[in-house]
């Protein structure tokens, strides 16, 4: 019989890698390059991705047999590291496997682990990108939401408005990535309004300036609707961070309070984030019971090797407490609806994918990104094994500020089921609208709108033909350092 071990506050990574009492565990050494070679960053991210990588097995450069612990194999070894002096170019170009569609680096892991917390250099504006009907090579943006208390709140801009170009200039495939997400803190947004099915200039100008260290609360909105004999909670969460994990169940203290009987979670802007929040968020929607498995987690080969030589799977259950030890007030429903669009991601997809064994989910809206592996922040911090931990930031190298953060493994459901690379098909298709976006919260808003009227059986007045269904290129979450990123945290060594 296998053994499962799981984490109290976090998915663990496990490292069973020796039967030593000491507790000076480290992966095993490998070949080091010359010292003066100056190639810290690259050596740093061979040796975590050597061991950690997903794909390790499928990338050559990353063979255990590539570089042998000898004289020959460090000659060898730096010359590898040197031959691309751009740590972020040695990373994407030597190390990735070529169906890697999510690790990254970040030069800076100070600013990588702050946005893993909500904390970001933002003007507090939420927007998609999408091509032109009459020109796929213009791109036109329209407003997701807002975050409270950042610039844009204090200008004259709102969900559904649109904008074509900035500082002047139309926004292209080509441009958007320098004037949107420059160097330039501040710019001025061109909007727009409909003409003919095409996004058009219409003389507004509005200027937003972004701030250092902007906080965004997860919890957006959270109302409670009473229609009929049924009382519904409204969730619309943004981001999976740990930092709320407390609010978040005092939101369902609420919800649990007021009688609600049924639970609308609005998932369409929510990229990722933290995979014990998920599992946390699950627990609160379905119920505590710690011996329901809500996931099984599946490692590279040279890892899953040590796994099953301990006799070890790895598997996380319905938690019974938040990570500061709160009692989780949980729904226990049988059924919820989700919706969902192209931005919904990662530990989005796994609260979706790890409900389904147990309850109905009725997924509304667009099939999801199709993210189902997990990372977690690598620096160089040889003495954890590369894992980022908070408590011990001055035993990272003081000349390396590089962070990595790569596909560790991914996630299965009690079912076994982890294939949907290509996304989690809604049952009630629906795209945004952009002729009517709707008012987040609003019972006329068509996503809600549709939710309330499979819950109630009644129609509901904002529900119509889509007249100007939405394409997303990307959205502005994509060019923040988390990204559409699921991550672990902190994990702790086993024996």
């Amino acid at each position: 019989m296998k053994k499962s071990l799981t984490a109290g506050l976090f998915l663990s990574l496990f490292l069973i890698l020796s039967c030593s009492k000491s507790d000076d565990f480290s992966i095993p050494d490998t070949v080091d390059p010359d010292p003066d070679a100056g190639v810290d960053v690259q050596d740093f991210m061979w040796k975590a991705m050597n061991f950690w990588y997903f794909w390790q097995a499928d990338v050559e450069n990353l063979s255990d047999a590539k570089f042998p612990n000898t004289e020959e194999g460090s000659v060898a070894y730096t010359q590898f590291l040197a031959s691309e002096s751009d740590p972020g170019k040695f990373f994407d170009e030597k190390l990735l496997f070529s169906e890697d569609r999510f690790s990254f680096f970040s030069d800076d892991y100070v600013e990588l682990t702050q946005s893993l917390a909500g904390i970001s250099k933002s003007n507090g504006l939420m927007f998609g990108l999408a091509r032109q009907a009459q020109n796929n090579s213009e791109l036109y943006g329209y407003v997701q939401y807002i975050v409270p208390n950042s610039n844009a709140t204090t200008k004259n801009i709102k969900r559904g408005d649109l904008f074509t170009g900035v500082n002047g200039t139309t926004l292209t495939d080509q441009n958007y990535i320098s004037l949107l997400f420059g160097e330039s803190d501040t710019y001025t947004l061109n909007m727009a309004s409909i003409a003919d099915g095409n996004v058009e200039p219409n003389g507004v100008d509005i200027q937003l300036t972004k701030e250092v260290g902007l906080r965004e609360d997860p919890i957006f909105l959270n109302e409670v609707i009473e229609i009929q004999n049924d009382k519904i909670g409204y969730l619309v969460y943004t981001g999976f961070t740990n930092e709320y994990d407390e609010e978040l169940n005092n939101v369902f203290t609420r919800f649990k309070a007021s009688g609600i009987n049924e639970l609308v979670l609005d998932l369409r802007y929510n990229p990722g984030g933290s995979v014990n929040t998920a599992v946390l968020l699950s627990s609160m929607i379905y119920g505590t019971n710690s011996k329901d498995v809500f996931l099984k987690a599946l490692y590279n080969d040279k890892y899953q090797n040590i796994l099953d030589d301990n006799d070890t799977e790895l598997r996380q259950f319905f938690a019974e407490k938040t990570g500061k030890g709160t009692a989780i007030n949980s729904l226990n429903l049988k059924k919820v609806y989700i919706l969902t669009t192209s931005g919904t991601a990662s530990a989005s997809e796994l609260v979706i994918n790890g409900l389904k064994p147990y309850m109905d989910v009725i997924q509304i809206g667009e099939t999801t990104r199709g993210k189902n592996e997990f990372s977690v922040t690598m620096v160089d911090d040889r003495g954890n094994n590369y894992i980022y931990n908070a408590e011990r930031v001055s035993k990272i190298n003081k000349n390396n500020k590089w962070a990595i953060q790569p596909l560790l493994g991914r996630n299965e459901n009690a079912e076994g089921f982890s294939d949907f690379t290509d996304g989690l098909v809604p049952n009630e298709p629906l795209q945004e609208d952009l002729a009517n976006l709707g008012v987040l919260g609003d019972l006329n808003e068509p996503y809600l709108a549709k939710a309330i009227e499979l819950i109630t059986g009644s129609s509901a007045k904002g529900i119509q033909k889509t007249e100007l269904p939405i394409e997303i290129l990307t959205s502005s979450k994509m060019f923040t350092p988390l990204k559409d990123n699921m991550y672990v945290t902190d994990p702790p060594i086993i024996w």
